[in-house]
């Protein structure tokens, strides 16, 4: 078992981490609510960085080391409420944790190997956005979720952005203007989550997918994701255009003429990446 190395200001034990065959398994670990303060989202953006200079590390899974409670309620509001004693009331450390979110979720996105959420326990606010955020997540038949900002007066705009771009209008809007909690079955129905399970296989089905995917090219997963979200904010035409210009490189990539000739000849690839 190999272990991320995190950035040294950031404080020990936040997110527990360790790698096995290829997926890097990050837990929140901020009891008793696993609440995105500063320091667990820094934590998290660090280890994710981290992957980017190991090339063994084909997938990555975010859960919690508290399974069966909270996922994750979302940003620290003891922490945002004590700023509020600032001279600026607060702005400026405002303005921090929301841009340091922000930066958080787009990491996740914009990370060469797929991020899978496994999910066991309530989801909530900036939590459930980093649900939405990854790119695939599994969750527990008990697991719940919600953006109940509007209750207490603080929309939950920017959880907005993720959860819009993975469920339907209608059903982003019904969850942020009646801030109530949805089930899993309902989560699934909304299009949040892929699969749900009894908690006794959720980590075993969450690491099936893992090893699944980390079986692939990764350098065919790698283009495969960053074209996915390219192309999902253009016209139809201009997706047309530059997946087939993806296409094109992809095919000159030589795990793509590895690939093909493994098929033909009825043999495993052997993948390098290149």
């Amino acid at each position: 078992m190999n272990v991320v190395e995190l950035n040294p200001s950031t404080p020990a034990g936040l997110v527990k981490s360790e790698i096995l065959n290829g997926v890097l398994r990050l837990e929140m670990n901020n009891p008793p609510a696993n609440a995105l303060s500063i320091a667990l989202m820094q934590a998290l953006k660090d280890a994710l960085d981290a992957t980017r200079q190991d090339k063994s590390i084909r997938v990555v899974i975010i859960a919690s080391a508290t399974p069966g409670k909270l996922f994750s309620a979302g940003h620290d509001l003891k922490e945002l409420t004590l700023h509020r004693a600032d001279e600026d009331r607060g702005r400026a450390f405002f303005a921090r944790s929301m841009k340091l979110c922000a930066e958080l979720m787009q990491t996740i996105v914009h990370l060469p190997v797929p991020v899978i959420a496994e999910v066991d326990g309530l989801a909530t606010a900036a939590g459930c956005q980093l649900v939405a955020s990854c790119d695939l997540a599994m969750c527990t038949d008990t697991s719940a979720f919600c953006t109940p900002g509007v209750n207490i007066g603080l929309f939950c705009s920017t959880p907005m952005v993720a959860l819009s771009r993975n469920v339907h209008r209608k059903q982003a809007m019904e969850m942020l203007l009646t801030g109530e909690t949805i089930d899993a079955s309902t989560a699934r129905e909304f299009g949040l989550i892929n699969r749900i399970m009894p908690r006794q296989y959720l980590t075993q089905v969450v690491m099936k997918y893992a090893d699944v995917i980390a079986s692939k090219s990764p350098l065919t997963v790698k283009i495969g994701k960053e074209a996915f979200y390219r192309q999902a904010e253009m016209s139809l035409e201009d997706a047309y255009d530059y997946t087939a210009q993806v296409m094109v490189e992809n095919m000159l990539a030589r795990d793509a003429e590895e690939g093909m000739n493994a098929f033909i000849a009825k043999r495993t690839p052997e993948w390098t990446g290149e």
